[in-house]
């Protein structure tokens, strides 16, 4: 066989025999699941001018757009308030159980339902973040996003060494009857017509449903191996081929962003850069914007540095630490970015992307800070609970020790 050939069969062996990238697609996970929670909270007061009744994008305008792209949106099937409110409190749950690592094939596919139904009830509400935003949460649905750092990890390690111990495993009751209420309720909604237009997102609704139910059944009822093994094969190819898109997503929007501005003359002269820096929507701190465009020789560097990384950036994939220190470059402007222009949620969106790109080791070693530092923060609160809490019974004293007086 030859040199070629043997490559590709390890190629296909390692594409097909295990889910690649667990810690980055954990970290874009934990990334994206965070942008979009600390956006709907911050957002809170604000939230049915941004996607209610009392926004300017109203329902009748929301509904005729919808008729005609045919986007997903559960925010159209009523006009009532306390509906809106219970999408809204479901979008943040679905969230906050993401970003625990709580059911994740489940609650990826109700975080895209959360995602795209307030986006799309109000597409003219966001910016770039968001549009990013939009796609990965499609394409999270289709990874293994909870192998580490998560509590689906933490319930099948601890079934692992259950086993090891020969212990009796309690059967899962939470995953069936989450499958069912799901199935149940996707059942109704389709019944009463609720997913007309475009067909993308109801085929993932019931793909996913159906591939749940054929998991569980293969796990319980299988006489052998072979049925789960050819379901962990095309898990395996779903998850590698939604990461590689993942992937090649962040590649194609830095390379049009930064072919887009070579063409422009506003990149070439720095204008794109001085003038957002003096418009009051971009400047939450006058002060700093001032110093940075005071100086023609910072606003060159900035302009033509971030050119030069967007383009440059796709083509350094093939050498790791030159990639290393672009994606290094890329996280600082996108950090600079949410201090100087105030656009937190846009910064946080693409450095979630970037993440994707972080080495393995690095992300390890940034795992092992952060279990330190939380068992470090877990002493200090259990040695505080300790100080404040109540004094114990006292032990008794010995009463030949405590009689005042003369024995008989």
């Amino acid at each position: 066989m030859s040199h070629f050939a043997l490559a590709v069969s390890s190629a296909i062996a390692r594409v097909t025999e295990s889910a690649l990238g667990p810690y980055q697609t954990a970290v874009i996970r934990i990334g994206f699941t965070a942008t979009w929670l600390l956006f709907l909270l911050r957002e809170l007061p604000h939230r049915h001018e941004l996607y209610g009744p009392d926004g300017p994008w109203d329902f009748d305008l929301a509904q005729q757009l919808i008729g005609t792209n045919g986007s997903f949106t559960a925010l159209i099937w009523s006009r009532d308030g306390l509906w809106f409110e219970s999408v809204y409190v479901f979008a943040v749950l679905t969230s906050v159980l993401l970003l625990l690592g709580w059911r994740t094939r489940t609650m990826s596919v109700l975080f895209m339902v959360g995602v795209l139904s307030l986006q799309n009830r109000s597409v003219f509400m966001g910016d770039g973040g968001d549009n990013v935003l939009h796609l990965m949460c499609v394409y999270l649905v289709f990874t293994r996003c909870g192998q580490v750092w998560s509590l689906d990890e933490r319930r099948a390690r601890r079934e692992r060494e259950a086993r090891a111990r020969g212990e009796r495993i309690a059967p899962d009751r939470v995953g069936p009857a989450l499958w069912s209420v799901s199935g149940f309720a996707l059942v109704a909604v389709t019944a009463a017509g609720r997913l007309g237009g475009d067909l993308t997102v109801p085929v993932i609704l019931w793909l996913v449903w159906t591939a749940l139910g054929v998991w569980w059944i293969v796990g319980r009822r299988a006489r052998t191996a072979q049925p789960r093994i050819l379901l962990d094969v095309i898990g395996n190819i779903a998850h590698n081929g939604a990461l590689l898109v993942i992937m090649a997503e962040a590649c194609l929007i830095y390379a049009t962003a930064g072919w887009y501005k070579i063409q422009g003359t506003r990149w070439q002269d720095g204008t794109a850069v001085y003038y957002p820096l003096h418009l009051d929507y971009f400047s939450p701190w006058p002060a700093l914007a001032d110093l940075l465009s005071s100086s023609g020789t910072m606003v060159m560097l900035i302009t033509y540095g971030t050119v030069i990384v967007q383009v440059a950036f796709p083509f350094t994939l093939f050498n790791r630490r030159v990639k290393n220190a672009l994606l290094g470059a890329m996280i600082t402007e996108h950090a600079v970015i949410a201090i100087v222009l105030g656009l937190p949620f846009f910064s946080l969106a693409m450095i979630a992307a970037d993440a994707v790109f972080l080495p393995t080791t690095f992300l390890r070693r940034m795992g092992g800070w952060a279990a330190r530092a939380r068992g470090r923060l877990w002493r200090l609160v259990r040695r505080g609970e300790d100080r404040t809490g109540l004094p114990g019974p006292r032990t008794p004293e010995n009463p030949e020790h405590a009689h005042v007086g003369f024995t008989a």
